[in-house]
């Protein structure tokens, strides 16, 4: 669901016609799934995204399959997509078994607070050493961020995070695990966004290298979900 204006009317008028063929039950399986992140009004009159659009889904399908949707003020799906099986699945197992083969060991970085769930799972199931940032968005290319206490001194690490759009967080966290003495840097990404110049802008920020799931289709896309969701499907049909 990326680019996702054309896709949802398509989407609209397939299954609306589906539906008048008589298509009992249809399910949506979306890796990554378009608005989520705006779930409130920052300001009068601002739409709610994610309310809106997750009403859209659930009059459409009776069961959405989604990876790590961007959910920051709730907890469960269901809650943006109101039907019973609105089901989030999540790629650490994907990334770690990714890293496995990578690194032997490497400290992982997750540039805000949302992140550590993801970091948490993925440095335990390794055994690495992992450590959060502390982040404040000052606008939709400006973050300002600060390291926790942690010794970054000639060490690998991988900035992982669940999404990357401008590119500025992942720059920001390797400018400054680079002036914390790092040895080398590189990042793990869900949901490859990527708009305007936001890789040119990670690279120049000393990111060595970065990888990414095949959530969307991009050149960095070599973390594989076909068994994550199609283990999905199975348990629902």
């Amino acid at each position: 669901m990326s680019e996702p204006n054309d896709k949802l009317i398509e989407l609209l008028l397939c299954v609306r016609t589906a539906r008048q063929q008589g298509v009992k039950r249809i399910t949506l399986v979306a890796p990554y799934l378009c608005y989520m992140r705006q779930d409130i009004a920052n300001k009068p009159g601002e739409a709610v995204s994610q309310r809106i659009i997750g009403q859209m889904l659930a009059e459409l399908f009776d069961d959405v399959i989604t990876v790590d949707p961007h959910l920051h003020r709730i907890s469960r799906l269901n809650q943006a997509i109101p039907i019973a099986n609105a089901i989030s699945l999540t790629a650490t197992e994907e990334i770690t078994q990714f890293l496995q083969q990578k690194f032997n060991h490497a400290v992982l970085l997750g540039p805000d607070s949302e992140s550590e769930q993801w970091v948490a799972a993925i440095a335990k199931k390794l055994g690495f050493e992992y450590s959060v940032a502390e982040k404040v968005r000052l606008g939709d290319t400006q973050v300002k961020m600060a390291l926790a206490e942690h010794d970054f001194l000639n060490k690998t690490v991988v900035i992982i995070d669940d999404m990357a759009s401008t590119g500025r967080t992942l720059a920001r966290a390797s400018t400054l695990v680079r002036a914390s003495g790092a040895s080398e840097v590189y990042a793990v990404i869900t949901h490859p966004l990527f708009c305007d110049d936001a890789e040119a802008h990670i690279m120049q920020s000393g990111i060595q290298a970065f990888w990414s799931t095949d959530s969307i289709n991009h050149s960095s896309s070599c973390i594989h979900l076909e068994r994550l969701l199609a283990q999905a499907i199975r348990e629902i049909v």
